[in-house]
């Protein structure tokens, strides 16, 4: 089997799952599936890629929360925040000096989870890290699933 197809095949049947679970649970679907997408786009996979995007995301919802929480110090000086975020935006980046904070794009994903979660960074964890792993799970299924077909095949 194609190996697009087949983890189109596990990613869709896995979206399904965990649309189910997420309501299920009361977690924010969609902030599951954003920590499903940060595995599909980290550049490292199998466990290290799914250790890599755990550790980006959950610095990503840090960040958001040190931002949050320095701009309300002074909420009637808006440039305060704007100064916060972008001196954060910076430390966002020069983290991936660290191989488990490399995947700046997670950090990122983490960050507006946060923010769009109205901060609220117990539910966005309990949401992103179960995404996480359903995005580990579809990637993987369906590669195993495409070499298994692979190997079906007879020669010619």
């Amino acid at each position: 089997m194609n190996t697009l197809i087949a983890i189109a095949l596990t990613t869709g049947i896995l979206s399904g799952l965990w649309g189910w679970v997420a309501v299920s649970l009361g977690l924010i679907g969609w902030a599951g599936f954003l920590g499903c997408t940060a595995y599909f786009a980290c550049p490292q996979g199998g466990l290290k890629g799914l250790l890599i995007s755990a550790c980006t995301l959950l610095s990503g919802v840090a960040w958001a929360q040190i931002i949050i929480h320095t701009s309300a110090l002074a909420p009637h000086l808006q440039m305060v925040g704007y100064m916060v975020t972008g001196v954060v935006a910076f430390l966002m980046c020069v983290q991936a000096k660290s191989i488990l904070l490399s995947f700046v794009p997670g950090t990122f994903i983490g960050a507006c989870a946060t923010f769009a979660g109205s901060g609220d960074w117990q539910l966005v964890i309990a949401s992103l890290l179960p995404g996480l792993l359903f995005g580990y799970a579809m990637k993987n299924s369906g590669l195993w699933l495409a070499a298994r077909g692979q190997q079906a095949v007879p020669e010619e």
